[in-house]
């Protein structure tokens, strides 16, 4: 049985901390920005996309996702909490950010800047989600260092006793996460893409969204829900609903936009 004490903080300067969480951030945004290179120059170099519009992307991805995922914390998970407390909301190192506020966030930053630049949008998105679990692997283990996002109640060996939750032991469910959204996800999207002879622009993107939520579902059966909400309804808890939604929408956007190809095409 193991019992949870890492620190959250890595160094602390007094007048400066520097924390797991916000290093798995950052190193996540340039490890993937990297991989993304990569990507491009094996199997986007005929798109009107290089590494000239990655370099200029960035800034609106790193916008997208601090956005995106604060605002959809606050919104989805803690409105209450942050409409008393105003001066927290920049408090980013604390932790709180929405997965799906900042999906939505960076894919409202691929519109602005694929029209910007005039490239394809549905190109740019399916580069960004073949990196996107890299981020996420890293934020889950983040999540686990800082103790928080953890599971239910369970007698198996494996527990994880967390000592500022209680002393009893509970499923490591970030891990969970980290092996189900990030690494299983990263290499089921890679697969496809090096191995699959045809793919239409967006394909990629839809199989993100509808993994990704598939994944988040079964994480979410092991994860305690947030106190501040609970369950929606009966052992449903909000990023179940919001993975729902996630996943219906990848669906259907997978059977418009294959159909618009093939219509396309012929």
């Amino acid at each position: 049985m193991f019992i949870h004490n890492l620190n959250p903080i890595i160094i602390n300067f007094g007048f400066l901390e520097i924390r797991w969480y916000s290093l798995a951030y950052i190193a996540g945004i340039f490890l993937g920005f990297y991989y993304a290179k990569y990507l491009i120059k094996k199997y986007w170099d005929k798109e009107k996309i290089n590494f000239k519009n990655l370099d200029n992307f960035l800034i609106y991805l790193i916008l997208g996702i601090i956005f995106g995922g604060r605002i959809g914390y606050i919104l989805f998970y803690n409105l209450n909490y942050y409409s008393h407390n105003p001066i927290e909301i920049l408090f980013l190192w604390q932790g709180g950010m929405s997965f799906h506020g900042g999906a939505i966030g960076v894919f409202i930053a691929s519109i602005i800047f694929a029209k910007k630049n005039k490239i394809k949008v549905l190109v740019l998105t399916d580069i960004i989600v073949c990196v996107a679990s890299i981020g996420i692997f890293l934020g889950r283990i983040a999540n686990f260092i800082n103790g928080e996002l953890y599971g239910k109640k369970t007698f198996s060996n494996y527990g994880v006793i967390f000592p500022k939750v209680d002393m009893e032991p509970r499923h490591p469910s970030q891990l969970y996460e980290a092996i189900l959204e990030g690494l299983i996800l990263f290499l089921l999207l890679n697969i496809i893409l090096k191995y699959k002879k045809k793919i239409f622009n967006g394909e990629l993107s839809c199989y993100f969204l509808i993994f990704y939520s598939l994944f988040r579902i079964i994480s979410e059966m092991f994860r305690e829900p947030d106190k501040q909400i609970g369950y929606i309804i009966f052992n449903v808890s909000l990023g179940t609903c919001l993975s729902l939604c996630f996943l219906v929408f990848g669906i259907i956007a997978f059977k418009i936009i294959k159909d618009e190809s093939y219509r396309k095409i012929n």
